[in-house]
């Protein structure tokens, strides 16, 4: 890479409105600060960028980890042939049943099956962006409580729990985030939901919620908003927590699959103040 690493590194969209690929930047070397800085323009502009080819060690991994801020929590996700459940396979945050949810997630391919295992990514920001003025004027102020009701792990089982009751979405206890949060970044607006997570408002029953919930989780996931990546074995794929939701295509069955996943130590989402 020469000394002018803006000129090198080379930021190409992959979909209409999320997503970008990086070249030009070889993740087993070390490089300028600017480099990575133009790194995270790219990761806040576009909220999940990729990688090819690069098939780095534990300890690169890490460095690369380092440059965008405290490692959180470091594990292999392995999904073995005779397992049928797949870890991530509906919409949903990382984490966004705690406090201060990770504020990105990296996950490095080791090993690939042969076809499927796509991981499918979807914006918030033009989500947000396409409601109706009524409703973001509804929404912003608004939070909703996240809890992890299902007692959602990272097993493969082959059987899913057992959907709770209304009555247990109600009394479940959790934190409180904003609906509408603004990137503290771009500036942004975002909708700040989780389907795994997000289980009624401030205020409301569950069933008062339920079906503005589910309005906007269907929303969230059209097709417009999303980008779809296909692994190969070095690929990288690093999202941002507080704006991307992502899904893992579970359609690999009698296959292996290992990723090595990080993520990043975050901080509380901002309410957005205006719609």
């Amino acid at each position: 890479m020469s000394t002018d690493v803006a000129a090198d590194l080379e930021v190409h969209p992959v979909g209409g409105l999320i997503g970008a690929e990086i070249r030009g930047l070889d993740l087993s070397s070390d490089h300028p600060d600017e480099a990575y800085a133009a790194v995270r323009r790219a990761w806040a502009e576009h909220g999940v960028i990729f990688f090819r080819d690069q098939h780095l060690t534990d300890e690169q991994r890490e460095r690369f980890a380092l440059r965008f801020g405290q490692i959180r929590t470091k594990q292999q996700l392995r999904k073995e042939p005779d397992q049928t459940r797949n870890v991530g396979e509906s919409w949903h945050v990382d984490m966004t049943c705690f406090d201060e949810p990770p504020i990105g997630t990296m996950l490095f391919a080791e090993e690939c099956p042969e076809r499927g295992g796509d991981t499918m990514f979807a914006g918030m920001v033009p989500a947000y962006r396409d409601l109706s003025d009524g409703l973001k004027h509804t929404l912003v102020g608004m939070r909703a409580v996240h809890a992890n009701v299902r007692k959602l792990g990272m097993g493969y089982e082959n059987t899913s729990p057992p959907e709770p009751s209304v009555a247990e979405y109600d009394a479940a206890e959790g934190v409180l985030h904003p609906v509408i949060t603004r990137h503290p970044e771009t500036g942004r607006n975002v909708l700040y939901l989780n389907p795994e997570y997000a289980v009624r408002f401030e205020g409301w029953t569950r069933r008062e919620s339920l079906p503005l919930l589910r309005y906007l989780f269907d929303h969230g996931g059209k097709p417009e908003y999303c980008t779809r990546f296909t692994w190969q074995p070095g690929s990288i794929a690093f999202w941002d927590n507080r704006q991307v939701w992502h899904l893992a295509v579970n359609d690999y069955h009698g296959m292996r699959r290992v990723m090595n996943r990080i993520l990043l130590t975050g901080t509380p989402p901002v309410a957005a103040n205006t719609p």
